[in-house]
């Protein structure tokens, strides 16, 4: 059967995705998809028709990256449309998400490493002219191998790619141009708009064979050729083989933090990228509102200005008035005069997973306690419910999905 006849009616291969970030964009791709995460999704997801027709995948990675809308919002509204039974495929796509973000809160080392490991990578482009010039001609689109360059064009230009292609990109990266993975997992980083530092470090690592250990994803041209209908098969220029890359170090599991609940009233939130629908997790008004935005030199522009949009979003929906700062290194400055001017000392945040936000507000708290502000983050229940059972492998979590959904209210049993 070829890819054109799995497709009916309105389902017809013709369709872009904008991603304009705001909580009322994410929401019209939802509603537009949702008839779609049934057979469609499960029979199409894997074929990558390139960036003028994203039909065959939600593309609402970007929304529920930075939670403008929420995965249980997601969940809820295609359990309205379909049985748990019929879209179950495209559930456990978005609990693979779930899966990464509550893996690495149980070993932030992980992110440690990785962060360690792209130094010493960046150190080597700088040393070795040879890397340096292999790396350029990846990152501009110049390996010669047509479907790699075209991704890393379309990376670059839309901030976005088919998770198919991802993966194929990352193996060829590895094994076939041999560059260091935590270079690749950096570029995708820096112009992914849902760059997520859980589910892209930890599928960098799956693919090279380190998050489940000595299992590597070899990018086969048969395989490109399938699932993207012809437009690409790199026969004879890809690697044969995928050798498991080897660590020297262990990841051993912390537990998850027991939060406290927040008894005072009066309050500044604070929202960040990590998480733009803080109306679902608040409780009362708060007396004063301030949004912040991480400062990366390494981040495109195309991110920065997502994100930022983003935050400002949630902030004119909060109260309209919040200030929103993109800001390197005075986060404590900036949240205590806020603080101030709120006349509070407590400051409330959605809770900020493993990575730069996270590591940001980790390096500010004692400045915050000082000056006698306490910072609050607040856990939505779906990460609670959900992060406990991703400690290992996510056939765990898997097994654990109908349970989730009944104790979150989205199906009765």
């Amino acid at each position: 059967m070829t890819t054109s006849a799995l497709f009916s009616g309105d389902q017809a291969p013709s369709e872009t995705v904008t991603f304009e970030p705001t909580r009322t964009a994410g929401l019209e791709r939802l509603d537009k998809f949702v008839s779609r995460t049934g057979a469609h999704y499960a029979s199409l997801r894997n074929y990558d028709f390139w960036r003028q027709n994203r039909s065959s995948v939600s593309a609402l990675s970007p929304w529920i990256r930075h939670r403008l809308i929420t995965e249980e919002e997601v969940l809820a509204a295609t359990l309205a449309h379909h049985s748990p039974s019929a879209v179950m495929k495209f559930i456990q796509e978005v609990f693979w998400r779930s899966y990464f973000k509550g893996w690495l809160e149980q070993h932030p080392s992980v992110w440690s490493s990785y962060k360690s490991g792209l130094q010493t990578a960046l150190g080597t482009l700088e040393a070795n002219a040879a890397v340096r010039s292999d790396y350029s001609d990846a990152t501009a689109g110049r390996t010669g191998i047509a479907c790699f360059d075209q991704w890393c064009a379309d990376l670059q230009e839309t901030g976005y790619l088919h998770n198919h292609a991802r993966m194929w990109f990352a193996s060829i990266w590895i094994f076939t141009l041999r560059l260091p993975w935590e270079l690749g997992a950096d570029f995708f980083l820096r112009h992914l708009l849902d760059g997520d530092p859980a589910s892209n470090t930890l599928s960098w690592r799956w693919v090279a064979g380190l998050h489940t250990k000595g299992k590597t994803y070899l990018a086969q041209p048969s395989n490109i050729a399938k699932f993207t209908s012809g437009r690409f098969e790199p026969t004879g220029q890809l690697a044969t083989h995928a050798d498991p890359l080897v660590e020297h170090v262990d990841h051993p599991p912390v537990p998850l933090p027991q939060l406290k609940p927040l008894s005072a009233e009066r309050h500044l939130l604070l929202i960040t990228p990590e998480d733009c629908h803080p109306e679902s997790t608040e409780q009362g008004s708060p007396a004063g509102v301030i949004g912040l935005v991480p400062a990366s030199r390494r981040q495109s522009d195309r991110v920065a200005a997502f994100q930022k949009s983003a935050v400002e979003d949630a902030v004119a929906r909060s109260n309209g008035t919040g200030a929103v700062h993109v800001a390197e290194s005075d986060w404590a400055e900036i949240i205590i005069d806020r603080a101030e001017r709120a006349e509070t000392t407590h400051v409330v945040t959605p809770w900020t997973p493993v990575g730069p936000v996270a590591s940001k507000l980790k390096a500010v708290r004692a400045q915050l306690e000082a000056a006698g502000l306490h910072l609050h983050q607040k856990q939505r229940a779906y990460d609670t419910q959900t992060w406990p059972h991703a400690n290992k492998g996510f056939f765990r979590l898997k097994k654990k999905i109908p349970i989730i959904l009944n104790e979150l209210g989205l199906v009765t049993s």
